[in-house]
Parts: structure tokens; C-alpha cells; sequence
């Protein structure tokens, strides 16, 4: 069952035209899982939600050293497929001012994001939930994201821009100087480019930095102590991950710039993630603390979220991963289902 296929019935549905199973299932849907579903303004986050659906449903239905499924297995896959669909539905019915928003949601600035200035140069330290805007000297702009700390001068000297990202995400609009290359300083990589937007994430846990490049050209090389190592270019829509334990880079491809710079407008989307960078975006978008008491510890997520609420974010994922969960305050706790 593909997207457009699931478009199809969606309609069907909107116009009274749908059996009385697809019109029970859709229902089920509202009242159920999505009870705030977002407003998903193009068919790449509807692929996203469909994708993370259809990993759940893999994941759920696959029997160990059993090849063969009973038949309702494929019932309850096609029923969730179109289920996850209902955000595309949501959306297709509140086609109205009052049902999409103009603008989207940009994530909210901390007060305890702090600044310290020595010897010239800036040192920004965000906090979880906070994002902060840079413009630099030379107009370039930088917004960082939470938990993060990079360290900039006051001014850029004649012949050089240099800027230091010494931990977490920010995303880079670089202006215009043939004179003087822009680099950024991130762990061992430097990344450099004349005029152009980059996204750079180096958060420590999750042993790896990716440097997202959205327009432009950029060189990324490896430096240590003084001296160039392996180096690669980048296009649009392309990414590279430096591994920090293989010390190796890997050149991959996105499909769209909310996968790499949604969190700017206080998106959550997840291509693929890790546990780490699933949990690290959390923490970062409600500025909250979670521990994992569960044993599943090792796994990828794909979903986009846009407007919903943490309980909902929580509660959607724990669904797709078989996981119960606690909200206390600020903290919330995994744990394996019953």
C-alpha cells in the first residue's frame, strides 16, 4: 500500500464513500493514538510518518524463525499503514485558516543561555530548550541550537573567518567574501566555504559529527595537529558523517531540508535516528531530562513531528517501540511494556 494509495481511501473517506471497515479504522485513529495530530504541509513528512509506521509494523509483526505469517498479520499491517496516514487526513480536512497555521512554530529562546567575552572572542553556552540567532561581523548569521556552546570573535581579522563549534548544532548562512574563507571548527573536521549554508552536529554522545550542507559548496577535512587529512566536497542535499571511534567519513544524501534543519523552527524530524539523536532532540525541543530503564537501548526511529505536545511525542514513540513511560516535572522514564 503506497502513499498515493492511501491518499485515495483518505479522500474516499472525507467524501462518505469508504467501507464501513476503512471508516472504523480511520476513526479509531482519532480517538486513539493521534488525538493532536500536526498539520503536515507536504508529501516528504507524510513519508516520513508512513516510514515510521511501517518500521513499527516490521518490527511488531516479525515472528523469529517463523517464515510464514498468519493472515491477519497483513490485516493489522495494511489497517496501522493507513492509521499513521491520518495526520495527511487531518490536514486534508482542515483545509481552512484556522487549521494552517501562516507560520511555523519557531522553538522558544531560553534565559539561561549565557555569553562570555575574553581576549576578543564570544563564547555562547545555550541551554536545553533554547535556541539563539548570531549575526557575526561580517553579516554571516548562525543559529545554534540547545545544548550546544560555540566560541566566535568580536571581529573577524583581515584574511580569515574562523568560528569554533565546540559542542552540539548549529546551522551556518555564509555571507559572501571571495577574500576570505569561512571555516568552521567542529572536533577534528574544519569545514570551509566562500558562501553557503551548512548545518554542523557534534553533540559528544552520539560519537559522530555530520556536517548538512543546504546550499552552496563546502570542503570538510580532517585536521589534527596543524596538518589536512582526508578531504571531501559537498553539494546540496549532501552530508558527511565522521565517525569519531573509525575516525572515518561517510558522504550520504538527504532528501529534504527539514531533515537536517527542521529543528530551527522547532520541528522534530527523525530519518532513520538513532536512540541518541532520537533522545537528544527531545531534550533539546522541551528542554527535558530522559532516562532509559528499558533493555532496548539500540534502535532507529523515523517520524516527523510538528505541533504536538511532549506526552504526545513520548506516547507516539513508546507506542512504535513497545515501551511505557513516566512524566515527572522535567524527567521522564522509559521502561519496558507489560
Amino acid at each position: 500500500m503506497d502513499t498515493e494509495h492511501i491518499k485515495k481511501v483518505l479522500e474516499r473517506y472525507t467524501q462518505g464513500q469508504c467501507t464501513a471497515e476503512e471508516s472504523k479504522i480511520i476513526e479509531q485513529w482519532f480517538e486513539g493514538v493521534n488525538r493532536h495530530p500536526s498539520t503536515v504541509e507536504n508529501d516528504d513528512a507524510l513519508s516520513l510518518e508512513l516510514e515510521a509506521v511501517k518500521q513499527s509494523i516490521h518490527e511488531k509483526i516479525q515472528v523469529p524463525r517463523q517464515r510464514r505469517l498468519r493472515p491477519w498479520y497483513y490485516v493489522a499491517a495494511a489497517a496501522s499503514i493507513l492509521l499513521l496516514a491520518g495526520a495527511w487526513l487531518f490536514n486534508y480536512i482542515k483545509q481552512s485558516p484556522a487549521g494552517s497555521p501562516d507560520t511555523a512554530p519557531v522553538a522558544h529562546t531560553s534565559p539561561k543561555s549565557s555569553r562570555h567575552i575574553a581576549g576578543g572572542m564570544v563564547t555562547l553556552q545555550t541551554a536545553k530548550g533554547a535556541n539563539e540567532r548570531i549575526v557575526l561581523s561580517d553579516g554571516s548569521t548562525i543559529v545554534v541550537n540547545a545544548s550546544s556552546r560555540i566560541r566566535y570573535p568580536q571581529q573577524f581579522p583581515a584574511g580569515s573567518r574562523n568560528v569554533y563549534l565546540e559542542e552540539g548544532e548549529a546551522f551556518f548562512t555564509v555571507a559572501p567574501d571571495p577574500s576570505s574563507a569561512f571555516t568552521v571548527h567542529a572536533g577534528d573536521l574544519r569545514t570551509t566555504a566562500l558562501g553557503t549554508s551548512f548545518n554542523i552536529r557534534d553533540y559528544a554522545h552520539e560519537h559522530r559529527i555530520t556536517v548538512a550542507l543546504l546550499s552552496g559548496k563546502v570542503q570538510v577535512d580532517r585536521a589534527r595537529n596543524g596538518s589536512s587529512g582526508q578531504a571531501l566536497i559537498l553539494q546540496p542535499n549532501e552530508q558527511v558523517h565522521y565517525d569519531l571511534q573509525s575516525l572515518r567519513l561517510e558522504k550520504s544524501s538527504f532528501a529534504s531540508p527539514e531533515e537536517i534543519a527542521g529543528w530551527k523552527q522547532g520541528y522534530l524530524v527523525f530519518k532513520d535516528a538513532s536512540y541518541n539523536e532520537v533522545i537528544t532532540e527531545i531534550e533539546n525541543r522541551y528542554g527535558v531530562t530522559i532516562i532509559n530503564q528499558s533493555d532496548k537501548k539500540e534502535w532507529k526511529y523515523t517520524g516527523f513531528f510538528q505541533e504536538e505536545s511532549l506526552q504526545d511525542v513520548i506516547e507516539t514513540i513508546c507506542l512504535a517501540k513497545s515501551l511505557s513511560y513516566k512524566i515527572s516535572k522535567d524527567t521522564i522514564t522509559l521502561r519496558n511494556s507489560h
